[in-house]
């Protein structure tokens, strides 16, 4: 665990936070001091973790809703982030997910433009929505989600989830080059395969086991596992240097 003042005073957006790698990432962000907006998803589940209402509760972090598939719905997220925060030093896009294995010959184009929308272009939407709020903010760092099938192409049925990994990881080393200038960093976290419920969804108990199998830590990696490479790389105290760099966080599975 990181010191609990790292994030003392910052303001911070994860979206995607409503479970998984996302909730974890918010809630190591609370616990480093920083006020965190984060974005459930497209509804506001009862069942969230206690400590997401204890911080509302302390006004250090507030909850918000958006189908980030709707027309509108990244920037009415991006509304509410403008009505609580005057500058933003952290923005982690996490929102996306696989939607469902397609088979190449069998991809609708409804399937294709939702998996493209949630994944790519809801990426580009929020991060040209906070912009502004992040040339406000004090050494501010933009951290991506991608993954390693960004680089591995995936398994079968996940061709268009892969590419589009792929995309945002090429699309932060652009925007690394670009928003320098403006002292904004922006980097990526590549989870390998790690045991939330998108894999639950996503991937057999047997491609699971086939997996950790090949993997030299001999594990399936954890939502735990993941957070402290995005606190990592928006704390300027310990990455100040880095930017247009994909840390790979896959207990040896790439080497293999």
């Amino acid at each position: 665990m990181y010191h609990p003042a790292l994030f003392k005073g910052m303001n911070v957006v994860v979206t995607g936070g409503g479970r998984g790698i996302g909730l974890e990432v918010a809630r190591q962000f609370l616990d480093c001091g920083a006020r965190v907006a984060v974005h459930m998803g497209r509804s506001i589940a009862a069942d969230r973790p206690e400590i997401l209402d204890l911080a509302v509760a302390e006004g250090r972090a507030f909850l918000a809703a958006a189908d980030f598939l709707a027309a509108q719905g990244v920037e009415s997220f991006a509304d509410v982030v403008r009505s609580r925060f005057d500058g933003l030093d952290v923005l982690v896009n996490n929102a996306g997910t696989m939607v469902g294995r397609f088979a190449a010959e069998s991809l609708s184009d409804e399937d294709y433009r939702t998996v493209v929308q949630l994944n790519q272009t809801s990426v580009v939407e929020m991060t040209r929505a906070m912009l502004p709020l992040l040339r406000k903010g004090t050494h501010p760092a933009i951290v991506n989600t991608v993954s390693i099938s960004a680089r591995t192409g995936g398994s079968a049925g996940s061709s268009i989830y892969s590419a589009t990994k792929a995309f945002v990881a090429t699309y932060s080393k652009a925007l690394a080059r670009e928003l320098a200038a403006d002292g904004i960093r922006v980097n990526c976290v590549s989870p390998g395969t790690i045991a939330t419920d998108f894999h639950e969804r996503y991937s057999s108990r047997e491609k699971l086991e086939a997996t950790r199998r090949t993997i030299p830590l001999g594990r399936l990696g954890t939502a735990e596992d993941c957070a402290p490479a995005y606190l990592f790389l928006a704390a300027h105290a310990l990455s100040g240097y880095i930017t247009g760099q994909v840390l790979e966080v896959n207990g040896g599975q790439l080497i293999c």
